[in-house]
């Protein structure tokens, strides 16, 4: 014994049932055509606009005939379009110079070859500090000169 579906739980099932339009849907459908010609027409996009009332019903009801994408006929190739930030930036820093760019084209500015100037290392040059002492795990600490501070810190006192 097989099982049959009912028609209407069928997913074989591929008539397309024609919309039946009411007049009160047309009056509805009329309604939201003006308002949608209004509004493209607010937002300045004129070729959507429908100048028949026909025209937006097979919008609506999904009738427009829309060109096979794979027909080259319709095929469009993309323009390259310039790149208008691109174009600010480059006439905001022609009018500001940074004062790098200013350097290169003095010839003033120096580098080391990868473009960055080397940073001096730090040099202590004054005579009130005599040197460095580990105290406890690794804690670095500064030998005053003229106290008893080396002492202390070889016995591990802290004072």
């Amino acid at each position: 014994m097989t099982m049959h579906l009912d028609n209407r739980f069928s997913m074989i099932n591929t008539k397309k049932y024609k919309a039946k339009i009411t007049k009160g849907k047309l009056k509805e459908l009329e309604l939201r055509w003006r308002q949608h010609n209004k509004s493209m027409k607010q937002k300045h996009m004129h070729h959507l606009r429908y100048e028949k009332f026909e025209d937006y019903i097979d919008y609506c009801y999904g009738k427009v005939a829309r060109p096979d994408p794979r027909d080259y006929k319709h095929f469009k190739p993309m323009r390259h379009e310039t790149n208008w930030r691109a174009e600010q930036d480059k006439a905001h820093r022609e009018k500001y110079p940074s004062l790098m760019e200013q350097q290169m084209k003095e010839g003033t500015y120096k580098t080391n070859g990868e473009g960055m100037r080397k940073k001096e290392p730090m040099k202590y040059t004054g005579d009130l500090i005599q040197g460095i002492a580990t105290m406890h795990k690794s804690n670095a600490v500064p030998v005053m000169k003229g106290t008893d501070q080396a002492k202390d810190i070889a016995r591990m006192r802290r004072g």
